[in-house]
């Protein structure tokens, strides 16, 4: 039985019964359908924050640096800082502050990369959404999509040793908070710590969330079936790299562009093609470029953004493949 039952017989409950909609009517549907989203994916992501913000207050940034600098990992690194980004709920531009850090820290560049390419990807917010909006087993391969192309992509720009294009750093201020000595929070402490930094995250993207549903649910409601397909089907074999053109004058997290990605699957859309335009929205953008810009030579931001973008791609078709 389908766990979010109850609240898909609310939404039918206060569409035609409070409302005094008629079935069936294009407004009905796009209305029920937001209902119902929002309410499935509120929940999820309250629950999802939660889980994460207990796990990061057990590996905190500094923790997590200093674990790497301290030991050989012989490649495994690269895994466990796509892991950590994907544990950091960050968007790409929120992601380079630390990502500075960690150049400063003189963790290997390639290793690096990796953080900055997973961090927005893979998050609680895009767990939650996708588990919400595509089920367990659809999520579990977008983890796998998202943490292989930080992997690849951070070992492919680390054998490429591009480090004479990193800007000179020493006057770059860290803008993460350092570790202070305080006493040993209580276990009520830490509770309450965890919930705020949770329902904080909430807050912040809830805004880009009812928008993102809003306009999922016109797309479900108004828009005939078939119509974004028919036009996608023109481009043929070039429907996903088009698709991650598109993607990256926009700019968005993925509280904002997931649940449009599932109107247009719903519509017919192929689930790589919509995959690797949300990828590309909040993994490549033009705003993160001109913050990188500024610690990042061109020949190693062009070459950043390149092996991203092939990576996007792959993935996009493999899912147009596999699923």
């Amino acid at each position: 039985m389908d766990i979010f039952y109850p609240l898909q017989k609310f939404a039918d409950w206060l569409i035609y019964n409070i409302f005094n909609l008629t079935h069936g009517t294009l407004l009905s549907e796009a209305l029920n359908f937001f209902v119902y989203d929002i309410l499935k994916i509120f929940i999820l992501l309250i629950v999802v924050t939660h889980i994460m913000s207990l796990v990061r207050h057990y590996i905190p940034v500094t923790k997590f640096r200093n674990f790497l600098l301290s030991r050989k990992f012989y490649g495994l690194d690269y895994f466990l800082s796509a892991s950590f980004g994907a544990l950091t709920p960050f968007c790409s531009c929120s992601s380079i502050p630390l990502f500075i850090s960690f150049l400063q820290a003189k963790i290997p560049l390639g290793v690096v990369f990796t953080f900055l390419i997973t961090s927005p990807l893979i998050n609680e917010i895009a767990i939650g959404l996708f588990i919400g909006l595509f089920g367990l087993k659809i999520t579990l391969l977008y983890i796998a999509a998202g943490i292989l192309v930080g992997v690849v992509g951070g070992f492919i720009l680390g054998k490429m040793k591009m480090e004479k294009y990193i800007i000179d750093l020493e006057e770059e201020k860290e803008k993460c908070c350092c570790d202070c000595k305080k006493s040993q929070p209580s276990s009520t402490q830490v509770l309450k710590k965890i919930s705020k930094e949770a329902f904080d995250i909430v807050y912040k993207v809830a805004l880009y969330l009812v928008i993102g549903v809003g306009i999922g649910a016109v797309i479900h409601g108004f828009v005939p079936v078939g119509f974004f397909e028919v036009y996608l089907v023109k481009a043929g074999f070039f429907a996903v790299p088009l698709a991650v053109i598109l993607a990256v004058p926009l700019y968005s997290n993925a509280s904002g562009v997931i649940p449009v990605i599932q109107a247009l699957v719903v519509k017919g859309v192929a689930l790589g093609t919509a995959l690797s335009f949300m990828m590309a929205i909040v993994g490549l953008s033009l705003p993160e470029a001109f913050m990188l810009k500024r610690v990042l030579r061109l020949p190693l931001l062009l070459t950043f953004f390149g092996v991203v973008t092939i990576g996007i791609i792959i993935i996009g078709y493999l899912f147009n493949f596999l699923v």
